[in-house]
């Protein structure tokens, strides 16, 4: 019987931050755009008229603790 063992051959190279950087802005930014509309959209700091956005992330309000009524 013959053993054998296999080694990796190849390293996984490094992603540049470079790369990276602007994927995480956007992701930043889509971040920010969420908290606003489930944190803050409602009553003086709202961008529209009526309570739709308010009612479309109620439950998600009350998930991440921000308080509504």
């Amino acid at each position: 019987m013959s053993r054998t063992t296999l080694a990796p051959t190849s390293v996984a190279a490094p992603i540049p931050v470079g790369d990276i950087l602007p994927w995480a802005i956007f992701g930043g930014l889509l971040m920010l755009i969420a908290i606003y509309f489930v944190g803050t959209e409602e009553g003086a700091m709202a961008l529209f008229d009526g309570m739709y956005v308010h009612e479309f992330v109620h439950d998600g309000r009350h998930l991440l603790g921000f308080p509504c009524h």
